[in-house]
């Protein structure tokens, strides 16, 4: 049986986590959240205390952690079983998984366990690279993004509202950092499948996002 698959990608604060629940909640499907694989291995690095630059020791890392989603109305994370979903949003954590990600071992050893969500009924695949590197055969592509400052702000929004502490000024120029970093690196650089939808939600509310993205799968 064939599985179908929408791959949604795009920079950090695009508002793919949003849209992509949404949707596959809507559509009956599984969820995955790649961005979240990755943060979660960076939680756990950080609380080993292991070097960036130890990139054997992340791998092994990487290759013995477990997850699991629990997708309801806000995504919930278990790493060994132990709830991270408050942890995933700092910024120390998300500049943490950008650098590790650039890591082919990391990358490599990640792959398999993206890959072990398509089960039926289908898969909304959130990220970075699903449609390019790890569901390049999608039938459904969708690339998502938005302005620096636009994704700035709503990221500052995001903690606030969970009461961390934030600098906008700081959370734009780290995006904007990541966004270049994600984008010139040599594996599985952030760009846009060819056969992807191209969607600015820079001035679009949330619920035309999802239509768009609905219809397109439809």
């Amino acid at each position: 049986m064939t599985i179908p698959v929408l791959t949604i990608d795009g920079p950090s604060g695009a508002g793919k986590g949003t849209v992509s629940r949404a949707v596959a909640k809507q559509l009956g499907w599984n969820y995955l959240d790649s961005g979240s694989i990755y943060r979660s291995l960076a939680i756990a690095i950080l609380e080993q205390k292991i070097a960036l630059a130890d990139v054997c020791a992340i791998t092994k890392v990487a290759q013995a952690m477990q997850l699991k989603f629990e997708c309801g109305d806000e995504l919930v994370v278990l790493l060994n079983d132990v709830d991270i979903t408050a942890q995933l949003v700092t910024e120390t954590v998300g500049n943490t998984a950008s650098v590790i990600a650039a890591y082919p071992d990391v990358r490599d050893a990640l792959l398999q366990k993206q890959k072990d969500f398509k089960k039926a009924p289908g898969l909304v695949a959130d990220g970075r690279d699903m449609g390019t590197v790890v569901f390049p055969d999608a039938a459904n592509k969708v690339f998502l993004t938005a302005s620096s400052e636009e994704r700035a702000k709503r990221r500052y929004k995001q903690l606030i509202e969970k009461g961390i502490s934030a600098n906008l000024d700081g959370i734009t120029k780290e995006i904007e950092a990541r966004d270049k970093r994600d984008s010139e690196r040599k594996t599985a650089p952030l760009i846009a499948a060819d056969d992807a939808l191209t969607i600015d939600s820079s001035d679009l509310p949330i619920n035309q996002v999802i239509e768009a993205v609905l219809n397109l799968v439809r």
